[in-house]
Parts: structure tokens; C-alpha cells; sequence
């Protein structure tokens, strides 16, 4: 790709971008969310079409019109926003648009398709149904699908965003030895990750971007991690000590012996005023599940929950909010936001009360109270009606937070909070947290990535298959080492 330019309506996305990409290599493309990766990425895929510059594939310049164009000519794409159909089954899903039909009759043949993405799961070594409705499996499972729809034709580009941003270490160990084997075969990857420690165990070379410009393309056998951030950001990262101890008091929530289905057992915990509580586990050991309940958006079976010592009922989000806790959930754009609303009405609307006289809305005062939001929370927007879809995930993050600090939250459950957001935002939304608890607040934190757990977490509990196996004191001494054993095999222990 040579001198690669794309302009959007008021935005210069791509500027004289250059990007070369070898036979059999995995070429990482990093930079902050902004920085213009998936722009690139779409007019590789055919999702957008480049202003000017040319694409050379083999030698030959080729002008990718569509996404059809892009899969004829070898190339696959891996979204960080799933393009799965829910109501399809797993198997329709992989042979979307490239169907295996019947010679005799022309119908599409299912059982083969089945058959054959089973094999594919096989060679994943992935225990995921091809039969199963994609809206019946977990957004880990989706994410893999999403793998195995690449990996049904031979391609020659295999362009992967954000693969591992909602999979368990498991199955990112297993997705880093499909890529090796893809490479032994001569495929070229394009892997895009904010994950960096990652990329020390598959990536070849480096193509950094910020503002839409190249800033440098390195080998990664010859850089280091603090200068990749460096790059990426332009500027040192300010170092963030372990959390402060100082502002934690007394216990403040409490479930007990909380029981749901085979997804939550027996689970008691405590959250003390002021601290981060993070919860460790792989995919599917029920710290999501458990938070759900905490919020009422999902009934217990059994189990108390405990507010400053008394118990309470909460058996829906307004009953949750009405005691004071916040959900900041996995899926933002989901669960968080209404991306077509902008920033104004996403921070009001969880206490329209505050911004409403009678049933009249006041505007100003909306107006008010979301410019106050964006100041104190640092938003990067031009304006507090902006729609937030246009929001980086960065700042899209700081907007639920925002909503919450308006109900004046005194429990923050953080689900997966840096999920898709590049290191530099990150940073930013753990100063937000250590900031909360300064002031009071309680926040628990559910987190697949166990450097960050260590890095921000007061106390760290462990699930796995639905029970808490074990709990940590985050002092200097504990390590991934010690949390996995409890998050693998269960065995129930206390540090």
C-alpha cells in the first residue's frame, strides 16, 4: 500500500499511508484509537474505498471496491465488532455468503457445512456446537467463530482486530498456535491488538500510526515496549504506582452464599468503602453472571446481598440504582450506551430526575450537567450533543462513567473496562478509578487481563466453574503465577 489517503466528512482519517506485508509474516499495526488502523483495515476488506494511493497484491495493482472483491481475491477480515447473525446457527454463520450447496438438488447443505465447521473447531481446539444459535453462545465462543469463518478457504491476507480482546488465556494460546501454523504455511497476517506484551510471542514487524500517518515500521525482535507506547502516543506515559491503601474503611457490600443455575455456587465476597476489588477467572467461570445478580439483571436463586450491613432486594437495574451501585457492562456499545443518542442524553439518562422538571426536560440544565461531565472526566468531543457512536472507546467508556457519577454511585461494578481501548486511554480510565475511590467510592472490577488486575486491584477474588476459589491481598508478592493454578483447576485457597 502506497501513499494510502481517505477523508470523511470535517475528519482527514489517512494521510500518505504506507504499508508493506511479506509472505508468511505477522505485521502488527499499532496505534491509539484515532489513530486511523481500522480505516486502513477497511479499505483492505473493501469496506471503504481509499481516496488516492495504490495496492499492489503479488506485484499487480489491484482497486478493491467491495468486500465480495477483497474474499475473491484471498483476503479475510477479523472485525473487533462482531458481524455474526444471531438467529443463524454457528455453522450458517462461517459459510455466510460462501455456502456449500447440493449439486443435485441446490440447496444449501447443511450437514456438510456442520461437518465441516466441526473440523475447523477441532483443528482450534474449541468445544463450541456448530448446530448452536450464535445468540445461545458466549461473546468469547462468537469471537472464535468469528476466527473460523477466516479460516474456511485457503487466504493469502488474514487481517485480524482486536482477536483476543474477549477470549480466555486458553483460547489465546490456541489462537497463537493457529497463527504460527498459518504462517508455516505461508500466510500473511494483519494483527491489530492494544494487548503489547502479546505481540512479543507473534508478531514480526510493527507498523506504528498516530493522527493518521505513519510514524515508524520496526522489527519487534528490536524494540521494547516502553518504546512502542512512546511512539504510539508521542510522549512518555506517566507511571502509575500500586493502588493506595489509604482510603479503604469498613465493609461496605456483602453477598452471601449467592446461588444461580450452574453459573453461580455458593459465592460470598465483601467490598470495603474505598477499594478496587478485581475479580480473576477464564471465560465462562461466572464473574460476569455474579455481577448481573449484583445488579438485578438477573434473579438469584439463592443468596443474600448485604448494604452497610443490612439486607436488601434487588431484583432489577432500578432497584440496583436506587441503592446506589452502577454497572459498566462488557458490552458498552450493547448494554452502556445508545449510540445513535448523544453524549448529553447518555450521561442524564440514568437520573433523568436530575435534569427534569415534572415531566419536562430542561435542556439547559442536560446541557449543563453533561458539559460538567466531559470537563471533569476529560471527554475528547467537540460538542456534548455529539452522537456518541462517534466516540473512541475510549471516551465512550468516560461517557458511562459519566452517567453513573450522576446517580452520585456509591458501588461501581467495572466490567471489562479497557476492553478495544489503546494503552494511552487506558491509563486514563485507571487514573479515573484510583480518582473514585479517593472520593469514597467502591468499585469492583471484572478483568480478563491479569497484569491489569495486578496493576489497579486493592484485593483480588478468583472464579472458576462458577465458585470463588480463592482470594489475594494484591501486595508485591503475588503473581500470575499464583492466581492461575486457582483459575485452572479450582482448587479453592486463600492468600
Amino acid at each position: 500500500m502506497s501513499n494510502i489517503s481517505k477523508a470523511f466528512p470535517g475528519v482527514q482519517a489517512l494521510t500518505n499511508i504506507n504499508l508493506d506485508l511479506r509472505k508468511g509474516e505477522v505485521h502488527c499495526l499499532l496505534g491509539e484509537n484515532g489513530a486511523g488502523k481500522s480505516t486502513l483495515i477497511k479499505i483492505i476488506s473493501g469496506a471503504h474505498q481509499k481516496d488516492t494511493g495504490t495496492i499492489l497484491l503479488n506485484g499487480n495493482e489491484v482497486d478493491i471496491k467491495d468486500a465480495q472483491m477483497s474474499r475473491s481475491l484471498g483476503i479475510s477480515t477479523i472485525y473487533q465488532e462482531m458481524s455474526l447473525i444471531p438467529a443463524m446457527s454457528v455453522a450458517e454463520n462461517i459459510f455466510l455468503g460462501e455456502e456449500i450447496i447440493k449439486s443435485r438438488f441446490y440447496m444449501i447443505d447443511k450437514e456438510e457445512m456442520e461437518k465441516r465447521a466441526q473440523k475447523i473447531f477441532d483443528e482450534m481446539n474449541v468445544a463450541i456446537n456448530p448446530k448452536s444459535l450464535i445468540k445461545d453462545i458466549s461473546t468469547a465462543q462468537q469471537q472464535m467463530v468469528e476466527i473460523a469463518r477466516s479460516l474456511i478457504k485457503n487466504r493469502q491476507i488474514i487481517i485480524m482486530d482486536e482477536p483476543t480482546s474477549s477470549i480466555s488465556d486458553k483460547d489465546t494460546h490456541e489462537l497463537f498456535r493457529i497463527i504460527h501454523k498459518l504462517k508455516r504455511q505461508g500466510v500473511a497476517i494483519i494483527y491489530i491488538s492494544h494487548r503489547l506484551q502479546e505481540l512479543i510471542e507473534i508478531v514480526d514487524r510493527i507498523t506504528v500510526m498516530r493522527d493518521g500517518r505513519n510514524v515508524n515500521t520496526v522489527n519487534m525482535k528490536d524494540v521494547t515496549i516502553d518504546q512502542l507506547v512512546s511512539m504510539m502516543v508521542g510522549r512518555e506515559l506517566e507511571k502509575m504506582d500500586k493502588p493506595s491503601k489509604e482510603h479503604i474503611g469498613e465493609v461496605i457490600l456483602e453477598m452471601q452464599h449467592v446461588n444461580r443455575g450452574y453459573e453461580v455456587q455458593n459465592a460470598s465476597f465483601s467490598l470495603k468503602k474505598g477499594e478496587i476489588l478485581g475479580f480473576a477467572g477464564l471465560v465462562g467461570a461466572g464473574r460476569s453472571e455474579l455481577m448481573r445478580l449484583l445488579f438485578g439483571a438477573e434473579k438469584m436463586d439463592s443468596g443474600k446481598i448485604l448494604l452497610a450491613g443490612q439486607e436488601v432486594k434487588i431484583n432489577s437495574p432500578i432497584q440496583a440504582i436506587k441503592h446506589g451501585i452502577g454497572y459498566l457492562s462488557e458490552d458498552r456499545k450493547r448494554d452502556g450506551l445508545v449510540l445513535s443518542m448523544g453524549i448529553d442524553q447518555n450521561i442524564t439518562m440514568s437520573n433523568l430526575g436530575s435534569v427534569c422538571k415534572g415531566f419536562i426536560l430542561n435542556k439547559k440544565k442536560e446541557s449543563m450537567e453533561a458539559n460538567r461531565a466531559i470537563k471533569s472526566l476529560n471527554i475528547a468531543t467537540s460538542a456534548a450533543d455529539k452522537l456518541a457512536k462517534f466516540l473512541s472507546g475510549g471516551n465512550q467508556q468516560k461517557v458511562i462513567i459519566g452517567k453513573w457519577l450522576l446517580t452520585d454511585c456509591k458501588v461501581l461494578i467495572f466490567d471489562e473496562p479497557t476492553r478495544g481501548i489503546d494503552v494511552g486511554a487506558r491509563a486514563e480510565i485507571y487514573k479515573l478509578m484510583n480518582g473514585l475511590v479517593a472520593m469514597g467510592k467502591s468499585i469492583i472490577m471484572v478483568s480478563s487481563d491479569l497484569p491489569e488486575i495486578l496493576r489497579i486491584s486493592n484485593r483480588i477474588v478468583i472464579m472458576n466453574q462458577g465458585k470463588i476459589v480463592g482470594e489475594f491481598d494484591n501486595d508485591n508478592m503475588v503473581t500470575q503465577e499464583d492466581m492461575m493454578p486457582l483459575m485452572l483447576g479450582g482448587i479453592e485457597n486463600v492468600k
